[in-house]
């Protein structure tokens, strides 16, 4: 779970390619070279496989600038980290940003709703940020993640048990989008006999904020988020009216405290559910349905799992490594800095290629091998870091061991469809396969009773 904005603002009016400033002069190397103009997060190539694309850039290019989408682009994991870290210099307003402004006919759709725009924490600095954030991470501590462990296991029961006897399934639509998503529910307070309404409204917005949508696709995705407002504007009144222990209850509370008028108000309660409903299952998806994907095509370190389920959390960690289901993000910087040799001006926006990081040589040796033994896979940065540090992480841990520790049991003889076409949606910061197909031989099923 990031701290993910569901937001259609853009504020940012595009910018004229930066010059070739002194520094980059004196290194000797253009900021628009024939590899930075060709780099294009939105090609079927670079979908199917960034990571070839990031190891160019770390070897040749690890800062450049791309006219493309006019951002400069940040590979290796010591800048990335470092950036993340200099929340002085770096300023997050950025990472809600729509790649592509609303049309007219989708701002109709939002207008339809008395959309107002509103920040969230993704996109917010201090000191409102931290203010916000304090509160916020009281509902996703230990000790609540423990709480709903038992829901999410449930879940992922329910999963198996309707597909365990088919001998096929997709492991994104039968499972890794089912249990993040309820899961989220529980988390949210939503109640059991809303659940089949909520989970209409639990789609993937990677397209509308982080891609280059149609303006017919634009117009469907703005139809679902009025919906999704909707909803999310009913469930806050009812919290307010009837507060529980769920994280949106717990923000309730806090605006409902006098002197926070200057912190929350309604719109951005109904902000907080519509947003972070949605980001508590979407990088979860994203993530486990990679690592099924990326374990399967490790049959080798698959069967360890199964025989070895106290391999499950490193595995875990490899796969957030590995397979970043957040592979890039954004920053706007608020004063010149100098990246990697080039000096760039106040106000222009950083691209972060955290899935690049988390291969990078220097950091992770042998960087684009997959291994479950890896001693410092959690050194990742899937998470982001530091005030950005993602407040979902811990549930997002306990989902996919839940989810891997469950399958490996009941389903240890699973393998991947091949061949099959991975498809993933065109935008560039949220990345997992649409389907991951599989297939298994019902007669070798374990007996359900002996791995309950």
């Amino acid at each position: 779970m990031t701290e993910t904005p569901v937001r259609p603002t853009n504020t940012h009016a595009p910018s004229t390619a930066p010059t070739t400033t002194s520094a980059a002069t004196s290194a000797g190397r253009c900021p628009v070279s024939n590899f930075a103009a060709e780099f294009n997060p939105f090609d079927e190539a670079y979908l199917q496989d960034p990571y070839s694309v990031f190891a160019r850039a770390r070897a040749d290019e690890p800062v450049f600038y791309s006219p493309e989408i006019d951002y400069w682009v940040v590979s290796t994991y010591d800048d990335v980290l470092a950036i993340s870290r200099d929340t002085e210099s770096y300023s997050a307003t950025a990472a809600g940003e729509l790649i592509k402004p609303p049309c007219p006919a989708a701002m109709d759709k939002l207008a339809a709703v008395d959309y107002v725009p509103s920040t969230m924490l993704v996109d917010e600095d201090a000191p409102l940020h931290t203010k916000r954030r304090r509160v916020l991470r009281k509902g996703v501590t230990p000790d609540k993640v423990a709480e709903i462990e038992p829901y999410t296991r449930r879940f992922v029961r329910t999963c198996l048990d309707a597909i365990v006897d088919a001998g096929h399934a997709d492991m994104v639509s039968d499972m890794t989008f089912q249990v993040p998503a309820q899961t989220a529910f529980v988390l949210m307070g939503v109640p059991e006999a809303e659940v089949e309404r909520a989970r209409r409204y639990a789609s993937r917005f990677a397209l509308w904020i982080w891609g280059r949508p149609s303006d017919d696709q634009q117009v469907t995705l703005a139809e679902e988020f009025a919906a999704y407002l909707t909803y999310a504007r009913e469930h806050v009144e009812r919290l307010i009216d009837n507060p529980g222990d769920d994280y949106m209850s717990n923000a309730i509370k806090a605006w409902q405290k006098a002197g926070n008028d200057d912190v929350w108000d309604r719109t951005y309660l109904a902000s907080i559910m519509q947003s972070h409903l949605y980001a508590s299952h979407e990088t979860t998806t994203n993530a486990m349905a990679s690592g099924f994907k990326v374990l399967l095509e490790h049959p080798d370190q698959w069967r360890e799992l199964c025989e070895n389920p106290a391999l499950i959390p490193a595995a875990v960690e490899e796969i957030l490594r590995y397979a970043s289901s957040v592979p890039a993000w954004r920053r706007v910087t608020t004063r010149p800095v100098t990246i990697g040799g080039f000096d760039i001006p106040a106000g222009q926006r950083i691209l972060l290629l955290t899935g690049s990081a988390n291969h990078d040589e220097a950091r992770f040796a042998d960087g684009d091998t997959f291994d479950i033994h890896r001693h410092n896979a959690e050194d990742h940065l899937a998470f982001g870091w530091g005030v950005h540090h993602c407040l979902g992480q811990a549930l997002a841990r306990m989902e996919m061991t839940v989810m891997l520790e469950e399958t490996t049991a009941r389903l240890p003889h699973l393998r991947l469809v091949e061949p099959q076409r991975w498809t993933y949606s065109p935008n560039t910061s949220f990345r997992g396969p649409e389907t991951v197909l599989v297939q298994w031989d019902p007669q070798q099923n374990p007996p359900t009773a002996e791995v309950r």
